[in-house]
């Protein structure tokens, strides 16, 4: 398993758990191996390794764990292979579908049941090769600033994303998390104007995410933003929130519950939001806005000390990190086909028309990476 294709092609043989990953910026490719088929589940988030959770909180989150794993390191293969090709236009059916969900969204904000609610599909499409490394390939070129991978159990399935949206990393008791909302296409240019619904639903998520996290800090809460970020072919208002905590006080559990899942991927009220999503969006997501990650993973830093006697030595510290982050821009690898998923945000400024369009903005993004 010299390179990162000698992997793929081992791992298809031996049929094992594995992860294939690269976080936000980073050139490392890191791979997890799980050393047998076992099916472990998260029971206090003290667990170490790879997390891989579902939308639905009532659902067990599954997680590699790192002593029974092999990690390993790739460098970044170079892929051109990316087009920006033209497709089939997408059915009415599905056009007509969606419109009608979303009218039922606004609606159901009009009654004032609802503040937000995040509505999504899902499109299949067939793929042109069974091999997963040159999607991933094409992931990693697409996406550098994005946390890409290709994640796989045989008792669960195939799962592919370049997610945008970090939900929390924890390193050195700082925390990190973010909002992000509001979409549209990128033209060569971040100096772009925003309209009120999606600058309404950027504020919905960043307060609801600042009460949420609050009861959990042991200092101010650093904002940065609302600012334009971009996404692949993608634009969003995010906006960056910083802070540290008491790790030995304050639960993990408790505060990705308390995050999860964010009004960016459900809505407001929450609990209101989630029922709407799971009764009327008629299909499963599995764990299509869930989120993966990095569970309390130990590293070691190597660090130089001198002595004026003494030549330099270098010495290890153990450094522990969580980077947890939303399955969005994700497919499902089933059997012929990849089964692609995306949503937007409904407010009461939302037009279903418009609503569609995104879908089918944020669709074509992926279908160029099949």
């Amino acid at each position: 398993m010299d390179t990162l294709r000698s992997f793929f092609d081992t791992a298809e043989e031996t049929n094992l758990p594995f992860v294939v990953y690269r976080k936000p910026g980073e050139a490392a490719i890191n791979v997890i191996l799980q050393n047998d088929d076992e099916l472990h589940h998260i029971s206090d988030f003290k667990e170490e390794g790879f997390v891989f959770a579902p939308f639905d909180s009532a659902r067990e989150i599954i997680y590699f764990p790192k002593h029974q794993s092999t990690q390993l390191e790739y460098d970044l293969p170079v892929d051109n292979s990316i087009q920006e090709d033209t497709f089939p236009v997408l059915s009415d059916a599905q056009r007509v579908q969606h419109i009608e969900l979303v009218q039922k969204g606004i609606d159901a904000i009009n009654k004032g049941d609802l503040r937000k609610v995040v509505l999504s599909r899902k499109h299949k499409e067939k793929r042109s090769t069974q091999s997963p490394y040159g999607t991933v390939i094409r992931l990693f070129a697409k996406y550098p600033n994005a946390f890409v991978y290709c994640w796989f159990h045989p008792k669960v399935g195939m799962w592919l994303g370049a997610t945008p949206e970090t939900l929390l990393t924890i390193k050195n008791r700082q925390l990190h998390t973010m909002s992000l909302a509001g979409t549209q296409p990128y033209k060569g240019s971040l100096n772009v104007a925003w309209g009120a619904k999606e600058r309404e639903e950027q504020a919905i998520v960043t307060d609801a995410i600042i009460e949420g996290i609050s009861p959990f800090l042991n200092q101010e809460l650093k904002i940065e933003g609302p600012y334009t970020s971009q996404a692949g072919s993608l634009l969003h208002l995010k906006t960056d929130l910083k802070t540290s905590i008491d790790e030995e006080n304050v639960a993990l559990k408790d505060i990705l519950n308390a995050l999860h899942p964010t009004p960016a991927i459900c809505g407001l009220p929450k609990e209101a939001a989630r029922s709407f999503i799971l009764e009327n969006e008629k299909y499963e997501r599995l764990y299509y806005t869930g989120y993966l990650g990095e569970l309390n993973l130990s590293k070691e830093v190597k660090r130089a000390r001198s002595t004026r006697n003494v030549e330099n030595r270098a010495y290890g510290a153990i450094k522990r990190t969580t980077s947890l982050f939303v399955n969005l821009r994700c497919m499902q690898f089933k059997e012929d086909n990849a089964l692609i998923y995306v949503g937007g945000g409904i407010t009461l400024e939302s037009s279903p028309a418009k609503e569609w369009e995104e879908t089918v903005n944020k669709l074509q993004t992926m279908r160029t990476i099949l």
